[in-house]
């Protein structure tokens, strides 16, 4: 809806462009500070690390026993590491950062003269701020109109009861504001919550001048959560940290008591130490919840908790709203009825309307608000602008003296108007046709009939709305409700809000998914089942209404729930009633939501999803994620991609126990066997972490999904991280890659090669292995060669520059002595080529012939 340019300079004394220069020159626009890490502090914290600690430690070591290029090699290193570490977190940072601003409370507001949704930490001074129930108020103002306004001022006050606000008469601009605490005053306040009625505000303080903002509140930001896998994780990761330490010491001690040389003992506890320590383990979490949480973010769902992320790929019950998520919400009058007739606007397009219906579209003008928002009082006033302009059946002039809202006793609004010229009131009623039945007392008979004609639209698929009048003397004060009048029954008018295209196919990628699909409406039966077999719902036959959910034990709804997709007239407390029904099956559900009343399923659902769109601030700080664009379809791609990331990660989890294994090995024998050397050096690790690090963290993450993951059945959400066939894969494929490198070196001094030249060409093949790893592993069901046609740019850039840099420490003499290694000809380069390649053939083999197995691992335990 548009307002013009005069009525904003009306209501704030300037006009926008006089108001946006003022407010620049003010410096209000400005956005609060961000609370993102800056990049000192990452690294400061990098410092921090017990990797960054050991290759220090090495370093100082070196120095001592008079090695000063290793030493500058490694402290070289340690920087690269630190760039890299940065980089990762400046990475998730800034994922965390765009949620932050996602989440901010959104406000609507008027702007060069048009409604505006926006963030709410985005308002500034002087904005026009329009507020309705349940939202959050999003900067301190004046109010300069309302009705039936009330708000809950306990986040500042203390006092739990809400309390009324009336209109400033005095001019606003400039007005100065109050403190808060009593009834009827025109001041509302950051973070306050509206409990009923509407109103207009002008906003006086922003951010830190607000009542709020002066005690210190932090509210709506986004904080990093530690979720279920991240403490499995840390458990593993200590579990592995004290087994470092264990054989740190141990190793220091058969230097020691063997050799006499305490302090090549410490250099060899601390590789094996650097060797085992999987302190990518949490970095990979971090970056893959933030930066997968950012990912959904661009499938139009906003992600408040982080624990969200790892529960999407677990959802085997998908319960929804049906208007504006289902459907488009987006109104057209197809049928009404009046006076014992039907009128089809299908089959009429362009001819006048009957005088018969006039009554009718009339008083359901009446009763909806003069600037709609609803698209159902849209479509009503659209029509009377059509087929009703200059009849005396258009009010422009009539003055709105009450408005009776619906309740939740009675799903039926009234509004009391007066004309210029009458004496009496006159009170046009909408809302569901047993409502209106009741407030006409109609008798039984009138009922029966007039429910098969509500039957006959709802069985097209029409939202029904009955319509009623009524005259009341203006001598007489108004009563309290709306049962106090004498209405007249008028008509009935059938409604149709067309469904999402999308929405048919993503209702059977769910059940290719193994995820049951409900719908949950306030609208008949018949409406219900009308739009369930539009988009193909399962056993559409089946509903079960509000009333029957309420008298139903739940035992008997426990059974219910397992077959019946239809829940048809319910109100939002009884959702709370069907997310117990399925949890107590062992089910996890999702479930979405809008208004105040639905925040208790939102939060007892595992996920709930409040709508970003028509949403309110109550909802939505109830829900786990908030659907920016409440299509019905875009929950179903962020369940596909909470799918993939789980998917992803623990391939990377499988990739980094793999890894591991063969370095710790090389890092272990020589202590063991009482070798003169080491094989694996602290310098030869930092190389080899320069190829894990950006390998499990981005490569992985920026992996394409599996084609058959929306073909998988949902996962266990009690599942570890690694079941028992993917650890047993994981561990075997570490297994035969040390066994293969060890086979390199063996091989290379049984001919008669150098400690050095072994030692290249077993390194040589620790790093060809170490790539066929990060391949074999992207894909579990698919070759290697599906994975280097899969268009994963991050996994280009990896594997050349590992390739470009072994190069360079090879063939560049200043490099290669750095290394410790010794010069090797092209025929060693492809022997370790071949060895690399050999020691992941089995499992690419073990793929080709168990293809459907291989599909399972990542779901088992």
């Amino acid at each position: 809806m548009y307002l013009k340019e005069e009525q904003v300079k009306n209501i704030t004394g300037l006009s926008q462009v006089e108001a946006d220069k003022k407010l620049k020159e003010e410096g209000f626009n400005e956005l609060p500070s961000s609370k993102k890490r800056s990049m000192f502090k990452i690294a400061f914290e990098v410092i921090k690390e017990p990797m960054f600690l050991l290759l220090v430690s090495c370093g100082i070591i070196y120095l001592i026993i008079g090695e000063p290029k290793d030493a500058i090699m490694l402290l070289a290193f340690v920087f690269v590491i630190m760039g890299i570490t940065v980089y990762q977190e400046g990475k998730t940072e800034n994922a965390l950062e765009a949620l932050r601003d996602l989440s901010s409370p959104r406000a609507l507001v008027i702007r060069d003269g048009i409604k505006k949704r926006i963030a709410g930490r985005e308002v500034a001074r002087g904005d026009v701020v329009i507020l309705s129930e349940g939202d959050r108020v999003p900067a301190d103002g004046v109010l300069l109109w309302g009705r039936n306004l009330t708000a809950d001022e306990s986040l500042l006050t203390g006092e739990s009861i809400s309390v009324r606000k009336n209109p400033t008469f005095e001019p606003a601009q400039t007005m100065k504001m109050g403190k808060p605490g009593g009834d009827d005053l025109p001041f509302v306040y950051s973070g306050t919550l509206i409990v009923q009625g509407q109103g207009i505000a002008l906003i006086k303080e922003t951010a830190s001048s607000t009542e709020i903002g002066k005690i210190g509140r932090a509210l709506e930001i986004i904080k990093p959560e530690e979720t279920l896998l991240q403490k499995e994780t840390g458990k593993l990761v200590k579990t592995i940290f004290l087994t470092a330490l264990t054989l740190f010491a141990a190793v220091i001690l058969i230097y020691g008591l063997t050799r006499g040389n305490w302090l090549e003992g410490v250099l060899s506890g601390i590789t094996l130490t650097m060797a085992l320590l999987p302190e990518e383990f949490p970095v990979v979490l971090t970056i893959f919840l933030a930066l997968g949480a950012w990912r959904i973010s661009h499938k139009q769902v906003l992600t408040r908790k982080m624990a969200a992320v790892e529960t999407l790929g677990a959802i085997q019950v998908l319960c929804s709203d049906k208007t504006g998520t289902i459907t488009q919400n987006k109104m057209s009058i197809k049928q009404i009825y009046a006076r014992g007739k039907f009128y089809n606007f299908k089959d009429n397009p362009d001819n006048p309307i009957p005088e018969d219906f006039h009554e009718l579209i009339e008083f359901a003008i009446l009763s909806s608000k003069k600037d709609p928002f609803d698209p159902m009082e849209k479509s009503l006033q659209d029509l009377g602008k059509d087929k009703l302009a200059n009849t005396e059946h258009l009010h422009e002039k009539w003055t709105l003296r009450e408005e009776y809202p619906l309740s939740k006793k009675l799903l039926a609004l009234s509004h009391v108007w007066r004309s210029p010229q009458g004496k009496d009131y006159i009170i046009s009623a909408k809302g569901a046709p047993e409502a209106i039945f009741e407030l006409c007392h109609l008798d039984e008979n009138t009922i029966d009939s007039l429910c098969k004609k509500v039957n006959i639209m709802a069985e097209d698929g029409l939202r029904v709305l009955g319509v009623a009048k009524s005259y009341f003397h203006e001598e007489k004060d108004l009563p309290d409700g709306q049962h106090d009048f004498n209405f007249e029954f008028i008509g009935l008018i059938g409604l149709e809000d067309p469904i999402r295209p999308a929405v048919p196919d993503a209702i059977k990628m769910c059940y290719e998914a193994g995820i049951q699909v409900v719908m949950i409406t306030g609208d008949y039966p018949k409406t219900a089942q009308n739009i369930a077999k539009q988009i193909r719902l399962k056993n559409p036959e089946n509903v079960i209404t509000g009333a029957e959910l309420e008298q139903m034990e739940i035992e008997r709804l426990r059974e219910k729930v397992k077959t019946v997709n239809i829940f048809a007239r319910v109100v939002p407390e009884q959702k709370l009633l069907l997310i117990n029904a399925f949890k107590s099956n062992g089910q996890i559900v999702a479930m979405t939501g809008d208004g105040v009343n639905d925040a208790p399923s939102l939060k007892s659902a595992n996920i709930g999803i409040a709508m970003g769109e028509r949403g309110t601030d109550v909802a939505r700080e109830a829900s786990d994620m908030v659907l920016l664009d409440d299509d019905f379809s875009s929950i179903v791609a962020a369940v596909r991609s909470g799918r993939k990331i789980f998917d992803n990660l623990k391939k990377a989890m499988a990739y980094i126990v793999s890894v591991h294994i063969p370095i710790a090995g090389l890092a272990l024998l020589p202590a063991i066997l009482g070798w003169k050397d080491l094989v694996l050096l602290p310098v030869h690790i930092v190389f080899l972490e320069l190829v894990i690090d950006p390998s499990c963290s981005v490569v992985f993450e920026a992996e394409k999904e599996e084609t058959d993951l929306m073909k998988r059945k949902p996962r266990d959400p009690k599942e570890p991280l690694f079941g028992k066939k993917a650890l047993f894969i994981s561990v075997t494929q570490g297994l035969t890659s040390l066994v293969m490198v060890l086979a390199m070196f063996f091989a290379a001094r049984a001919i008669g090669h150098s400690w050095e030249e072994a030692r290249t060409l077993t390194f040589m093949t620790l790093i060809i292995s170490n790539l066929c790893l990060i391949l074999t592993n992207l894909n579990w069901s698919k070759s290697i060669i599906f994975s280097l046609k899969n268009q994963n740019k991050s996994l280009g850039f990896v594997i050349s520059g590992a390739l470009i840099f072994l190069g360079l420490v090879i063939y560049v003499p200043a490099l290669r002595n750095a290394f410790h290694f010794a010069p090797v000809h092209l025929t060693d380069f492809l022997l370790a080529a071949s060895g690399g390649v050999i020691s992941i053939l089995w499992f690419e083999l073990l793929k080709l012939f168990t293809r459907k197995k291989n599909i399972e691992l990542l779901k088992e335990n």
